[in-house]
């Protein structure tokens, strides 16, 4: 049987959606976890019809650093408010040639090059989920979420690709080349500081979670081209962000218009599957 439950979308990222109107009837909301405080207040609205909560993932100031984030406290946030969606942004550089600035990629694999970081609610931390959950992350991400970015995309006539493994290194300094070209190796097309632990945290609370990434630059493994830095990602980034937002505001329609998610209790039931509990 579906689930035709209302949905509600979280947009994590944040940026490229302060246009006026856009997001109506905007209310900021605090909440705290077991697992400690989000990254910023959420901001819930709506945008066209469709109940949405927007979360700065690095803060509204940017204060956070990729491994200082909160990711457990960010998730389990906007489950907590209810949301049944989470629709992610995330800056990349390009490991692929094909790749190139200024591009969209609808990511659907990764590869964790992070350490220290919360993975998991199933610690034991009091008043979180009981047991261990072993999950498994094949596919990594919702794929009727990534098919409605991809469905937006092309309806935008957006350069965008619609495959891509991203390679989430630890941060905050960017790769040296020796280890841009280890990813290239790999079989990586991209690579950020956010996706991990962010899916799999999404995906063990039960959500239906992709994210569209915006190339920026293309790390240091090319010859004769300078090294990844700020200046270059914040310029390429801000002039190219709306394709993001609009490609997730499009998405955020197509997933609406939908009245039946059984894949909504399918996500849910693949969690419960992977808890091993002991009394």
């Amino acid at each position: 049987m579906g689930d035709s439950k209302k949905i509600k979308i979280g947009i994590i990222g944040g940026s490229g959606f302060d246009e006026p109107g856009l997001f109506e009837n905007p209310v900021e909301r605090v909440v705290s976890t077991p697992f400690g405080n989000p990254s910023d207040v959420l901001l819930e609205g709506v945008i066209k019809g469709v109940p949405c909560v927007i979360l700065a993932r690095h803060g509204r100031k940017h204060q956070f650093q990729p491994s200082d984030v909160n990711y457990r406290a960010n998730i389990w946030a906007l489950k907590e408010v209810g949301c049944t969606h989470v629709l992610a942004t995330t800056a990349t550089g390009s490991l692929h040639e094909d790749y190139q600035p200024g591009s969209l990629v609808i990511v659907d694999d990764f590869i964790d090059r992070t350490w220290g970081r919360k993975c998991t609610f199933y610690d034991r931390t009091e008043g979180g989920p009981k047991g261990v959950c072993h999950l498994p992350m094949s596919p990594a991400f919702c794929e009727v979420a990534r098919s409605a970015l991809s469905t937006a995309a092309r309806a935008r006539n957006y350069l965008c690709h619609y495959k891509g493994t991203v390679v989430t290194i630890q941060g905050p300094r960017f790769s040296s080349r020796a280890e841009s070209l280890m990813h290239r190796q790999w079989g990586g097309h991209l690579v950020n500081m956010t996706t991990v632990p962010e899916v799999v945290l999404a995906k063990e609370a039960g959500l239906s979670y992709a994210a569209v990434a915006l190339v920026t630059d293309y790390d240091c493994w090319r010859d004769n081209e300078k090294s990844v830095c700020v200046s270059d990602v914040l310029e390429a980034f801000a002039k190219n962000v709306k394709k993001a937002a609009d490609v997730i505001v499009d998405a955020i329609q197509i997933l609406a218009a939908s009245t039946e998610h059984p894949y909504l209790a399918a996500h849910k039931e693949l969690v419960t599957s992977a808890i091993m509990l002991k009394e």
